[in-house]
């Protein structure tokens, strides 16, 4: 089966990106598809390279670095809602006249229409967050 999967939530504000991490895990553990996870409004805090959580807290932000590494899944931060919080690529980042870039690598920014295609793709898709 192939899911896609949006992330609302921002980390340690909600439990949607930790529940959305989880929830991929366990699809791809029974040998499921991930199609693309969206971040979309203050999901997009989960994509910053810039996070530094308390070592004794859950990292959500270079778990899900690891799980689109190991998986080479696309993980896709939706472009409006990630500048307006201040996540850049190094390309938004010139774009904007700003002096770096905190995408995190494994990211990439793109529209909704990513999300749209998602769910024409997708056998199932879950929201994480409100």
């Amino acid at each position: 089966m192939k899911f896609s999967i949006l992330v609302l939530g921002s980390p340690y504000n909600s439990a949607a990106s930790y529940s959305a991490l989880r929830f991929c895990e366990s699809v791809l553990e029974k040998q499921h598809e991930i199609f693309r996870v969206f971040f979309y409004q203050d999901g997009v805090h989960a994509t910053s390279a810039l996070a530094a959580p308390p070592r004794d807290e859950h990292d959500t932000y270079s778990s899900w670095q690891s799980l689109q590494k190991s998986y080479n899944i696309d993980c896709v931060t939706c472009i409006a809602a990630a500048t307006r919080r201040g996540i850049l690529s190094a390309s938004e980042a010139e774009r904007y006249d700003k002096l770096e870039s905190n995408l995190a690598e494994g990211f990439s920014l793109s529209g909704l229409g990513q999300w749209i295609e998602a769910m024409v793709v997708s056998d199932r898709c879950l929201t994480f967050g409100a």
